[in-house]
């Protein structure tokens, strides 16, 4: 949660903003280490790593067959089912590497860090607030979380960048101009994530719970 927003700003303030593959691939090592950490202190099974890695599939999958549809998109929910499923490290990763692999369809840019970082900390924060019993996996509190989310957390962090990306300064009048043109955009947003929350969350789970117990995975510990 700090590293991440320290190397965007480097990208930012040190390499001129033009180094976004170069970030990205820093945030990517990033968002790897704590997994890799926690994996290693647990002994971790493939089995483990290629379901996680499938479920980042699917997210990149997702968005790319979206496309013709502006913000309609389903990662964000399989991010909240990831991160509730195998914990907020697990989350986060998903995240990270859905913003960075499926914009190699959509366009990389200095957008992409920011998206990187939106998605994994949404991530993270379902598996922080389900380790702690703040986050029921029911459709409805996750509906909840994933429309908050969306609309909030990404839209928020997103509309900032723009700002930040495009102008090159701070402006306090262009900063609110942006929360204003994204307010559709964050609702058609918020709005997808609720659907597809409300259509995958029940099966997704239910499933991952079982191939958890079938293959004896363990979640990990925030």
């Amino acid at each position: 949660m700090l590293v991440v927003p320290a190397l965007i700003a480097l990208g930012m303030a040190v390499l001129g903003d033009r180094k976004y593959y170069f970030i990205s691939l820093l945030i990517i090592l990033c968002a790897l280490l704590p997994f890799v950490m926690i994996f290693e202190q647990r002994r971790p099974q493939a089995r483990e790593i290629v379901i996680i890695a499938i479920l980042a599939a699917i997210a990149v999958a997702g968005r790319s067959v979206a496309f013709m549809l502006p913000e309609f998109k389903p990662v964000i929910a399989l991010v909240i089912i990831t991160g509730v499923c195998f914990g907020g490290e697990a989350g986060f990763l998903v995240g990270a590497v859905t913003g960075f692999v499926s914009n190699f369809f959509f366009g990389q840019g200095p957008w992409t860090p920011w998206q990187m970082f939106s998605f994994g900390i949404i991530g993270f924060l379902a598996g922080l607030l389900f380790a702690r019993g703040l986050l029921q996996p029911k459709k409805t509190a996750l509906c909840v979380f994933g429309a908050i989310s969306a609309f909030f957390i990404y839209g928020g962090i997103m509309d900032t960048a723009s700002v930040l990306i495009f102008q090159g300064h701070f402006n306090w009048g262009l900063l609110l101009a942006s929360y204003a043109a994204g307010l559709g955009f964050n609702a058609i947003h918020a709005l997808s994530t609720v659907v597809f929350l409300l259509l995958l969350s029940g099966p997704m789970i239910e499933k991952l719970e079982r191939i958890k117990i079938k293959y004896g995975l363990i979640k990990p510990k925030l």
